[in-house]
Parts: structure tokens; C-alpha cells; sequence
């Protein structure tokens, strides 16, 4: 579906990472992504993550990478956006009301958790590098019942990666579900550690897209043997069904 939105509400998180807010008239479901025109001269769109949504408007946001993220955050308020959307496959919440849900985020993979997180019970483990760089914790503390802190060099919370802590959250017993999305080594570890643990998980893969429906192979995944598009069939699968490259 397109829509040509408003941007209502534009907030710089940090350097380099901004956060739009825009009206739009379909509702999602938590995990599902956009594909935005970023502007003059970029042809191909960007897929983004929906961090919330709320009575009309969509929250998303995103890092600077490259020149279609740097056109698309000079843009402001007032401004409109071409957007396809909402597309892909969210998360299944099926097994939180089981137990306690964790959700884990790598930087700006903890976007769509965020959305996950206010429809569900949850606990969130976030990663950053520094305490910089640290964004969105009290957006998490204000719908989670307990956030905790992972930060490369120990500048903030704990010194370490989030699948430590999510390995020392998990001897716990009491977490029947894992949601997480972020860096490929990340996502490999934590499929590892829940497969081991025989609990649920889910990750929302970051895959670079070009059509963002279906029709084009350019973020295809390896998936049980075979190659599923992540635009498509995810961008959430169920951590089993995911193999990634050794």
C-alpha cells in the first residue's frame, strides 16, 4: 500500500540516528517494516523498521548510513514521504503469555522491539557500543518490567554482550520466549544459546531490499535448506528455520 505522509514530529536521538513521526493510516503489526522514498536522486527506497504506532501515526526510525538515510534525514517536519507499507511478516506472540518474554536489541535493532514491546509483557536486554550511543532506554523502561544495559567498553550498564546477559537472564527458568533483532553475530549467538535452551525465539532480520514486495531476490535468506525472501516471508523467522553462514 502507498502512502504519501506528513512528517509530524522529527527528534535527533543521537548522532547520526533520527526519529520520525508521521501520518498514516495503516495500522501495523509489531515487526512489520516500511520501504521509504528517500528523496531526489536515490531510486531505490529503504526498508525501516516501525518502532511504534499510535492513533494514526507511525513512528520509525533510523541510522545514517548512506546517501538514501542522509537525503531521507534532511527532511522536516511539515515535509511529505513516499512510503510502502506496512510490509513483511511481524513477530508471533503466541508463546508470551506462557512466561516472561525477552526481547534483545543490537543498537538499531532495538526499533521494532519497541512496537513488540508495548503489546506485550516483556523484559529488554538492549546493546550499544558506548554510552553515546545508548538511545531509547526510558521509551523501554516506560513499557517493560525490567531493562537492562549492555555496552561494548563498560561506559554504561553491563561490560559485555547482550547474549551474556541474556545467557545469565535465561538460567533463570522463568523466560519462555526470546524476541531480538540486530547484528548477524549477535542473532547467531542468540540462536544458538535459545536452540540450546529449548526456547522459543524469533528474529526480525536486517537484509538490504530492493522491490520490498516479493518481487525481486535481493534479500533472500537461507532458510532450512532453502532461500526465502525476507521481505516476503519475514523480515521475523523463527531463529530454527534460519541457517546462517558459517
Amino acid at each position: 500500500m502507498k502512502n504519501i505522509c506528513k512528517i509530524i514530529k522529527k527528534t535527533q536521538l543521537c548522532k547520526e540516528v533520527f526519529d520520525f513521526e508521521v501520518e498514516f493510516s495503516h495500522r501495523p503489526l509489531p515487526g512489520q517494516f516500511i520501504h521509504v522514498l528517500c528523496g531526489d536522486g536515490v531510486f531505490l527506497r529503504r526498508p525501516i523498521s516501525i518502532c511504534d504506532y499510535n492513533e494514526g501515526i507511525l513512528r520509525f526510525s533510523f541510522a545514517v548510513r548512506g546517501e538514501g538515510t542522509k537525503r531521507l534525514a534532511n527532511h522536516n517536519e511539515g515535509d511529505m514521504l513516499d512510503i510502502l507499507g506496512p510490509l513483511g511478516r511481524g513477530f508471533d506472540t503466541g508463546k508470551s503469555g506462557e512466561g516472561t518474554a525477552v526481547v534483545v536489541g543490537g543498537g538499531i535493532g532495538i526499533f521494532p522491539l519497541y512496537f513488540l514491546s508495548k503489546r506485550i509483557k516483556t523484559e529488554a536486554i538492549l546493546g550499544f557500543r558506548t554510552k553515546d550511543a545508548v538511545i531509547m532506554e526510558d521509551d523501554f523502561k516506560s513499557v517493560c518490567s525490567a531493562v537492562h544495559i549492555a555496552t561494548d567498553d563498560g561506559s554504561y550498564g553491563f561490560h559485555g554482550l547482550v547474549t551474556d546477559v541474556l545467557q545469565g537472564r535465561l538460567e533463570k527458568a522463568d523466560v519462555t520466549s526470546v524476541y531480538a533483532c540486530g547484528p548477524m553475530p549477535m542473532m547467531k549467538e542468540i540462536k544458538r544459546i535459545t536452540e540450546d535452551m529449548g526456547i522459543f525465539c524469533q528474529l526480525s532480520l536486517e537484509q538490504r531490499m530492493g522491490c520490498g514486495i516479493g518481487a525481486c531476490s535481493v534479500c533472500v535468506c537461507k532458510s532450512k535448506g532453502e532461500y526465502k525472501k525476507v521481505c516476503q516471508n519475514g523480515p521475523v523467522f523463527n531463529a530454527r528455520e534460519v541457517d546462517f553462514d558459517e
